[in-house]
């Protein structure tokens, strides 16, 4: 896969001259975290991203820093040519892309290494699967509980049943007589063992399934020998077992070399040769110390295994200058005495791209931990948020990550859109979610009390207040979570107080002199500009810098139309619950809903579906049952007679008829929406109407099926 199948072309791009400010407003207005830096040729010369913004925010606050001063200067580049593999790994997090006159022409972004990263892993997965499946012999493995879970195509023919039937099943319900148990119990492979299973006799290689040097289940590989075992008794059972172990053994992707107790080689396979690069009359009835000390390979792990008497891995270095990591194990009789080394290798090749892979599965596990949460908060909370559009998702997947670190954070959104909400969330996923989650309404509570809420109070602050003191929304949120709604309504004056709670993290109660420190994490919102209020200096610009460290917008619901259907489905049936209804909606109210631009969000279809269930008489609410500012303008009511075509002036005939066909073609894509549809109205070809509207300029609705 190359850099230009998956990178945004024609990328946003800063000059070293913008100013922060500058920069702000583009990375707001465009919803991105960085952007290479260009000269005047477009050619790269660094790379700026949000987090020079937050280090300035740090050092200072001058807003007429340049990109100059903050950039990043020394950047790791691609090219469009460029494989993927070869210059992005997880830990890269965006990649400008260059030509090679060093001008930039596209940008590699999350988004697009996250795309490519879970490509290759379908890919991958894909792969496996279907190796799996193909593989003649039966495979079956067990996890820890000893339940199924894989069994192949092979396995399935074998007992007769589907797996999707028995996978997640006890082992021992589906086939009794496995010994994966035992396997996985006592750690140690069983290899070459006779089994029978369903009146077959099998050659079965069980082991158990090791990842991270913890156990996680135990796998079995079984091949059939009923057939060879009816052959055997007339042409020697030994020497067909003895050739069915050497296709095995040749088969074995794996290099395997295998010596007698006392080190002298044995055999080896074709994998061996090809990975060590050394012919086998050089190893075969030769000793392993021999071969060592003639530099045919510079250490021999069956040697060890010998003088330890236990598993042992190394890399193993052969003269031919190969490397490639080699497992020994010995095999002991019942005396307990070596009879077999069995060395497994493997190229050093391979083994880096199962870590790159493993790299990639990690990074994948981490998206997957945030899908679940997000999928837990979807189906399992008691106040579901619902986020199918893709603003939705994307607003979820930065609160879900956000809600991992204590930093401050601001959620910016229009009145209604759920801003609550998306607070609540955060704190139920942060590390305090154990703690207490307190809101207060910047706007609703009166000035001269608001301070005394926010900091508390010593007794005799002032008049009418409690002896013993009170104790603000700070000191109540200790350890957990305190959620500032309406920020913009927070007078000037305590503005600066909430500043030096963020700065030091210390409150001072009303008419009290001893600061004391509090361990609370801040989210505000608001529906307002705070930049806008920052220029017109209604809101303190450093406050807004210590309050917007971590941004979350809140797209309104014209901007997440897909969600609307979702949205009314869970409305009806939380407010058919309530009042005892079974009240439906038609298709015809939700395809008026999805043109609405609903100003009041989801408070205000809330609002209304409730208002729906609660007056509308029958059972299913119609276009009749909507207020009238819903229904579309221009939409005659399908009971009403058609109106009559009136003549106001003497016109030509031909100027006639193309108005009237014009004004019929409008009001009918407004009606029906369909091409298809209106010619079976005006009984009509789709083409004559598909060919009246270019000609009258007259295109179907955005949402038009």
């Amino acid at each position: 896969m190359k850099i230009n199948e998956i990178m945004t072309r024609d990328p946003i791009v800063l000059r070293p001259d913008q100013t922060l400010n500058e920069v702000l407003r583009i990375f707001i207005e465009n919803k991105i975290d960085g952007a290479p830096v260009v000269d005047e040729h477009n050619q790269l010369i660094g790379l700026f991203t949000k987090s020079h913004i937050y280090r300035a925010a740090l050092v200072s606050i001058d807003s007429g820093l340049t990109v100059d001063s903050l950039m990043t200067r020394e950047v790791f580049a691609g090219h469009p040519e460029d494989e993927f593999e070869t210059v992005v790994s997880p830990m890269v997090p965006r990649l400008p892309v260059i030509d090679y006159h060093n001008k930039v022409v596209g940008m590699l972004t999350r988004g697009d290494i996250a795309n490519a990263f879970f490509n290759s892993y379908q890919n991958i997965s894909s792969e496996l699967d279907a190796i799996i499946d193909s593989t003649h012999n039966a495979i079956i493995s067990i996890d820890t509980y000893g339940n199924l879970k894989v069994i192949n195509h092979a396995a399935e023919m074998i007992l007769g049943l589907k797996a999707e039937d028995v996978t997640g099943r006890p082992i021992l319900e589906v086939v009794p007589n496995s010994g994966l148990l035992d396997v996985m119990r006592n750690g140690r492979a069983e290899l070459l063992q006779k089994i029978t299973i369903a009146g077959r006799d099998f050659i079965s290689n069980r082991s158990t399934i090791v990842k991270d040097g913890k156990t996680i289940g135990a796998v079995a590989v079984l091949h059939d020998i009923s057939e060879i075992e009816k052959i055997s008794k007339e042409l020697q059972i030994v020497r067909e077992l003895n050739e069915e172990l050497d296709a095995i053994i040749e088969s074995s992707f794996d290099g395997l070399y295998i010596t007698d107790g006392n080190g002298i080689t044995l055999r080896l396979n074709k994998a061996f040769q090809m990975i060590s690069g050394v012919k086998p009359d050089e190893f075969i009835d030769r000793s392993v110390e021999d071969i060592e000390a003639e530099g045919v390979v510079n250490r021999s792990v069956t040697k060890l295994v010998l003088e330890r008497r236990d598993t042992c891995t190394i890399i193993q270095q052969y003269k031919t200058g190969r490397t490639a990591l080699a497992t020994g194990n010995p095999v002991f009789d019942k005396d307990g005495n070596i009879i077999r080394v069995v060395c497994n290798v493997r190229d050093i090749t391979e083994l880096n791209m199962l870590k790159q892979r493993l790299e990639q599965m990690q990074g994948l596990s981490q998206h997957y931990a945030s899908e679940l949460s997000s999928l837990r908060i979807k189906y399992a909370s008691p106040l579901r948020l619902v986020a199918n559009s893709v603003p939705m998702r994307k607003m979820l997947e930065m609160a879900l990550r956000v809600a991992q670190v204590d930093s401050t954070i601001l959620i910016t959104g229009e009145s209604g859109t759920g801003k609550e909400l998306i607070a609540e969330i955060i704190h139920e996923n942060s590390p305090c979610r154990k703690g207490p989650y307190l809101k207060i309404n910047c706007g609703a509570i009166p000035e001269h009390l608001l301070e005394s809420e926010l900091f508390g109070y010593e007794g005799g602050a002032f008049t009418g207040a409690r002896k013993e003191g009170k104790p603000g929304y700070f000191e109540l949120a200790t350890g957990g979570t305190l959620f500032l709604d309406e920020i913009a309504e927070l007078p000037l004056g305590l503005q600066v107080k909430l500043l030096r709670v963020l700065q030091s993290k210390e409150i001072t109660r009303v008419g009290g002199t001893t600061p004391f420190s509090v361990d609370v994490r801040i989210i505000a919102a608001t529906n307002r500009d705070l930049m806008e209020m920052v220029k017109n200096k209604t809101f303190r610009g450093d406050l807004y810098y210590r309050l917007n460290v971590l941004p979350i917008y809140v797209p309104p619901l014209r901007e997440r139309k897909d969600d609307i259907p979702n949205l009314v489905a869970y409305f009806m049936k939380a407010f058919n619950q309530k009042y005892h209804l079974t009240k439906r909606v038609s298709p015809e109210v939700v395809d008026i809903f999805m043109e609405h631009s609903w100003p009041g969000n989801v408070r205000e279809l809330e609002n209304l579906i409730e208002r729906l269930v609660v007056i509308t008489a029958g059972d299913v609410i119609t276009g009749d049952d909507l207020p009238a500012h819903l229904l579309p303008e221009g939409v005659p009511d399908a009971d009403s007679p058609a109106s009559p075509v009136s003549v106001s002036a003497i016109i030509p005939f031909k100027d006639a008829v193309e108005s009237v066909e014009k004004q019929i073609l409008e009001q009918a894509y407004v009606k029906y929406r369909s091409a298809r549809k209106i010619a079976r109205e005006l009984q009509v070809d789709v083409s004559t109407i598909v060919r009246k509207a270019a000609k009258y300029g007259i295109s179907p609705p955005s949402n038009s099926k």
